[in-house]
């Protein structure tokens, strides 16, 4: 029998986990991506590798990552998911599973993603979002974030809202819509965009925060984007207050 290619959509809470990517060294197995693997070696009995549609960092959460992988097996898709659900830590949960045609990637295929980074802006703490929310105490000016988050919209290089080292990999990016929300004290950040570079949400989100702040002012991101230097932008926001909630492919 030749092995079956198969997508999941998985749910996770990301506090207790040193993010999805599998690490060398000791330090993989509080990784997802480990998790994954020695439960789906478990069920087929043989070494499996999972991709997923982007590696998400330490204590990110995720209500729409997607994964592929390939493996020899009878079961359905349905009771694939099952079995998964049934050994799988109560913080992560596979929400769907369908057999992928033979050449399907979940990273390579993936056309788009849209990310939420929330904030609770009050001086009194929220017991029950605490792990997937950033408090800022100070009031924060909405109209002017969303004035600054509309300069960031379209395609620019985002060299200046990465963590990672400068390299020969493109820094460019389009952002198709930035909303923000206030719901209550909770205000949303949703990002929608054809990909993210390292840590490009939660610095962006710094900044506009800063804008929020009155720290800066909304045009001063265009200045940013112009200079490309990460030193030029605002702060890497806590990962807690982010979760990936979709991966779109055509």
């Amino acid at each position: 029998m030749s092995a079956r290619n198969f997508k999941i959509v998985i749910q996770y809470e990301g506090t207790r986990y040193q993010g999805w990517q599998r690490q060398g060294g000791g330090s993989s197995a509080n990784t997802l991506q480990a998790k994954f693997e020695a439960l789906l070696e478990k069920i087929a009995g043989a070494p499996v590798e999972i991709c997923a549609s982007g590696r998400t960092d330490a204590g990110v959460h995720a209500l729409g990552q997607a994964a592929n992988f390939r493996m020899d097996t009878e079961l359905s898709p349905g009771e694939l998911m099952e079995t998964m659900n049934r050994y799988l830590p109560e913080d992560v949960a596979v929400v769907s599973c369908q057999e992928a045609a033979p050449r399907f990637h979940a990273r390579y295929n993936a056309r788009g993603k849209t990310y939420c980074y929330r904030v609770w802006n009050s001086r009194t703490p929220n017991v029950f979002r605490r792990k997937f929310i950033h408090q800022v105490e100070e009031p924060l000016d909405v109209a002017s974030m969303a004035l600054a988050a509309s300069f960031l919209e379209g395609t620019h290089d985002f060299a200046a809202f990465t963590s990672a080292k400068k390299g020969k990999k493109s820094t460019v990016r389009t952002i198709e819509k930035i909303r923000i929300e206030r719901e209550g004290e909770e205000i949303r950040f949703t990002y929608t965009g054809d990909g993210f570079l390292y840590h490009m949400v939660r610095i962006l989100t710094g900044t506009l925060l800063e804008v929020g702040l009155s720290k800066r002012a909304p045009g001063d991101v265009k200045r940013v984007l112009a200079g490309k230097d990460r030193q030029q932008a605002g702060p890497l926001v806590p990962a807690r207050g982010l979760m990936l909630m979709e991966v779109y492919y055509d």
